[in-house]
């Protein structure tokens, strides 16, 4: 299973929003530096609606959403690529996931202690980014000293990731992440080896205060390219500009308290909470949808009076890698997939609605599956 890591400096929020995100209340969360020292892992599901949509067409038993890990990783501090903080165990806690949550404190508050000093949350992330091109660039010149043996002695291997790692450094030395260096399919498949904490995929949690959600989160949701005043929505447009530039990525707005406090509340109870607040969906969804996407994660669906489930494959995946998801005898033998969109089956309400109106396609092995297919596979062992 894929795991996104939840990182940020000290006192951002990271335990609280893992306590959130998982719904448990397994990590501690306290006002002060380190309280996290060994990492919390916990499997989150991943909302969709269209699973509870799909049960009443089929009469479904049970619904099955798809899931991701996320860990609660410490705090990172300047000078962790040098050991500062227990920075060197924090980062290879990073090294061991697959994408980066980033949490950047955009709230005010005087009784919990930033390490800087001040909110500036442009500046938080440049620490935690140096820090991760640190350890990156310290990484790759000690393999090139390695591999410059091994080139002397005529290694193509050696002497193609050598080529990529001259054109990685330049990059990260510009405090560039490793991720956004433009580089052909073979490059990058000879980089991910390198295993660079900077080319991991990223996304900006931006965790703001109660007071402050409503506001932000409908500015965000609206799409307004309007000068902030408010301080909250000021950081958090200058979070969502700084990571389209920096990492061409998005900033998702949260308010980690309020999320951790919805836990234990009923779904219908915590949504009614935030549609009190003004609020139209929980940031924690919206995060986690994000992450699942950033993961290249996509998802089909079956449905049948057993069970609703959604099914988990990479993007780009063609009809029999997505059948080996439910069974390795699925994809061995696979004949054909039959496949309608989920829009078209709920706008149309049954199988045979679709059936009938040339909505459910017969696709054979080269079929890319899409996100929101519904799928029954056809097999023969």
């Amino acid at each position: 299973m894929l795991s996104a890591g939840i990182v940020g400096l000290p006192n951002v929020g990271k335990s609280t929003l893992f306590n959130a995100v998982t719904r448990t209340r397994k990590a501690q969360a306290a006002n002060y530096p380190f309280c996290t020292i060994d990492p919390n892992v916990g499997i989150v599901t991943v909302p969709d609606a269209r699973l509870e949509v799909l049960s009443k067409i089929s009469g479904s038993k049970k619904l099955v959403p798809a899931a991701i890990e996320f860990v609660d990783i410490a705090g990172l501090v300047k000078g962790a690529s040098a050991g500062e903080g227990l920075g060197n165990q924090f980062l290879s806690h990073i090294r061991e996931v697959n994408a980066i949550v980033q949490v950047v404190r955009c709230f005010e508050d005087d009784d919990i202690h930033h390490v800087s000093g001040s909110v500036d949350p442009v500046r938080d992330i440049e620490v935690i980014n140096t820090e991760l091109v640190l350890c990156d660039l310290a990484s790759l010149t000690k393999r090139l000293e390695r591999l410059n043996k091994a080139i002397r002695v005529g290694d193509k291997v050696a002497k193609a990731e050598a080529a990529v790692i001259e054109k990685l450094l330049p990059h990260l030395d510009q405090g560039r992440p490793a991720l956004t260096l433009e580089l052909s399919e073979e490059e990058k498949r000879v980089a991910k080896e390198f295993f660079l904490l900077t080319n991991k995929p990223t996304i900006f949690a931006c965790n703001v205060a109660e007071a402050d959600l409503a506001a932000v989160s409908n500015m965000v949701q609206s799409g307004s390219t309007e000068p902030a005043t408010l301080p909250a929505a000021i950081h958090v447009q200058a979070v969502q500009k700084y990571a389209a530039a920096h990492f061409a990525t998005s900033a998702v707005v949260i308010s980690a308290q309020i999320e951790s406090e919805l836990v234990d509340l009923p779904e219908a109870d915590a949504q009614e909470y935030l549609t009190g607040l003004g609020v139209q969906s929980s940031g924690v969804g919206l995060l986690i949808r994000g992450v699942y996407h950033l993961l290249g994660l996509r998802t089909y669906l079956t449905t049948g009076e057993q069970e609703t489930r959604a099914w988990t494959i990479r993007s780009g995946d063609k009809a029999p890698a997505a059948a080996g998801v439910i069974h390795s005898d699925f994809e061995r033998g696979f004949i054909a997939a039959e496949i309608t969109a989920y829009d078209d089956l709920v706008s149309l309400g049954s199988f045979a609605k679709a059936r009938e109106a040339g909505k459910l396609r017969i696709e054979g092995k080269e079929y890319v599956v899409q996100d929101g297919d519904v799928v029954e596979f056809r097999f023969n062992v």
